[in-house]
């Protein structure tokens, strides 16, 4: 087992307690180290102790070989199995990275201090440690000049430019998908296969109440400019979506068509304002006036009168 290289030995011991652990605690569907704290707090005290073993066992075994004499220290060589070729190709980037002198030649850098038989070594620091600070005084030269000398953009620019470009995806995306459309966001459809959709609707559904030219039966006539409930898109949706009034109107439709499919057949009945059914029924309801409509005419109108008085006063 000590032929065995450190950095092997320890995940094999750990992963073996690991797999026993998880094998004695039943915990269902999770891992045991996410469903019990405490087995993941084991887990870690377990592999912090392996940890501390191999150092301990490894500073002991270079105190027993300094210790030794010249010739003792030959014996314990000859003895020692060669490594592959793989373990001497990792111990030598290992201590390379640590910046560390071979124990054969640790007695170059011993410092003079000698304190009950243990000696100092001058080690250099490890170059990843050294490169390490480099890089961070590189980058905090950089970070320095990027954000308090040029102004860059901070995590709150970044943050806001997200969220801009969040809304307009959003509303891209509901362009797209139709059946998020509400009775706020609804727009009167004018493409030819949404009125052909909202016509195979309505004669499926609708023509028992309002008859197939929307002249009315059982339900209001479609044709005149009366409304129960309002008209216009946004009206025409909401009363097709949610029903028409307590007791006598209309059931809900939003219980079985979609979004997309009301707002269809919603747009498909705003056409048969100004048509000539064969029997139409009275009118209910109010005269319904579109306000934007209303106020864009009003403003024309006084335009127009304005244009008249001053063509008077000059005549």
């Amino acid at each position: 087992m000590r032929n065995i290289p450190s950095w092997i030995r320890v995940p094999v011991v750990f992963f073996i307690i690991f797999g026993l652990t998880e094998y004695v605690i039943d915990s269902g569907d999770e891992p045991a180290f996410i469903a019990e704290p405490l087995v993941s707090l084991f887990l870690l005290l377990v592999f912090l102790i392996l940890v501390a073993i191999e150092a301990i066992v490894g500073a002991l075994d270079n105190v027993l070989y300094q210790s030794l004499d010249a010739e003792a220290k030959a014996r314990y060589d000859a003895k020692k199995e060669a490594p592959s070729k793989i373990a001497c190709w990792f111990k030598k980037i290992y201590t390379k990275s640590l910046g560390q002198k071979p124990i054969e030649e640790e007695h170059d850098i011993i410092l003079d201090h000698n304190y009950d038989g243990i000696k100092e070594l001058d080690n250099d620091l490890p170059p990843w440690w050294l490169y390490g600070f480099y890089a961070s005084i590189i980058f905090g030269v950089v970070y320095l000049a990027r954000y308090h000398v040029f102004n860059g953009d901070t995590q709150f620019d970044e943050l806001e430019a997200e969220i801009a470009q969040a809304k307009i995806d959003i509303e891209a995306y509901k362009k797209t998908a139709k059946d998020l459309v509400d009775f706020n966001t609804v727009t009167a459809l004018t493409d030819a296969g949404d009125l052909n959709a909202g016509k195979s609707i309505f004669e499926t559904n609708c023509v028992a109440c309002h008859k197939a030219d929307g002249g009315g039966g059982i339900g209001p006539n479609l044709t005149d400019k009366n409304w129960i409930l309002g008209g216009g898109i946004k009206n025409v949706f909401k009363t097709i979506s949610e029903g028409g009034r307590d007791g006598k109107g209309m059931i809900a439709w939003k219980q079985s068509l979609k979004p997309s499919e009301i707002a269809q057949v919603a747009s498909y009945v705003l056409k048969f304002e100004g048509t000539t059914p064969a029997e139409p029924k009275a009118s209910e309801g109010d005269i319904w006036v579109d306000e934007t409509t209303s106020s864009e005419d009003n403003i024309e109108t006084i335009e127009v009168k304005t244009d008249s008085v001053i063509t008077t006063e000059d005549n």
